[in-house]
């Protein structure tokens, strides 16, 4: 269960697009906007997830987005490995760079409180546990965190037979991992029939659960229409498959 809650938080990392994005454009989604997910493994409902644009606030004397991830699992889950887990990405309102990455993680008996500070004059990410700096990394001039490019890829138009690199850092470490488009096709979830087209990203940069699966696989599904939202995930690993289907969709632009 662990395995597959791990899995599901790391759609956020890697499924984004449009690192060149301009400051001049018009965001496709607004403070408000919230997805709900209904979280599986194999047939067995496990959980729900929400991502929302929470609020819009200055940061470090700059006007900042904060979006937050959440999950939690179901009372058949709780018997076996519970969850209750959020993340919160702080980034310019330019969608240009993270600005802090923070994670309150409670899974089984295991609880943390993880914060990532994105120093860009000294070009490090500073990585706290429980208050307390455990240790920093050299990041480039822009990096963004696993949260803030699940929304930065809805800046640009998606389409078929793409290569787009991403350079990504949790705080632990950087990397720049590939992620490769698919064919559009119509999605059936909960929250009804969507155009959306396949995402792909190569798993060999990747930590985690996937790391450990060779053969591992992950796809998500985002709407072709002008919000591009991610409507479907699906992960085979070597604990199973799972899937999260967007059930719920309000705020919308």
């Amino acid at each position: 269960m662990q395995n597959c809650i791990l899995s599901i938080f790391f759609l956020l990392y890697l499924c984004s697009f449009g690192l060149f994005a301009k400051a001049d454009f018009a965001l496709p989604f607004k403070v408000g906007e919230k997805l709900d997910y209904d979280l599986s493994w194999g047939f067995l409902p496990v959980g729900e997830a929400t991502m929302e644009v929470h609020s819009l606030e200055e940061v470090k004397g700059e006007l900042c987005y904060v979006v937050r991830f959440s999950v939690r699992t179901n009372s058949f889950a709780d018997r076996f490995y519970k969850v209750r887990t959020t993340i919160e990405s702080t980034v310019s309102s330019d969608f240009r760079k993270s600005i802090r990455y923070r994670k309150y993680q409670e899974e089984g008996k295991t609880k943390r409180n993880i914060s990532v500070d994105f120093d860009y004059k000294e070009k490090k990410a500073n990585y706290y546990r429980d208050g307390s700096l455990s240790s920093s990394i050299s990041i480039p001039s822009e990096v963004f965190d696993p949260l803030s490019i699940a929304y930065f890829f809805r800046l640009n138009v998606l389409e078929a037979n793409q290569e787009i690199t991403l350079p990504t850092c949790d705080g632990k470490s950087f990397r720049e991992i590939v992620v490769r488009t698919g064919p559009s096709k119509k999605v059936s979830v909960p929250d009804g029939i969507f155009n959306a087209i396949e995402t792909i990203p190569e798993m060999q940069n990747i930590r985690g659960v996937f790391k450990k699966s060779p053969n591992s696989i992950l796809r998500v599904w985002y709407s072709t229409d002008k919000n591009q939202i991610p409507v479907k995930i699906s992960s085979k690993v070597v604990v199973g498959s799972f899937n999260a289907k967007l059930k719920k969709s309000s705020g919308l632009k």
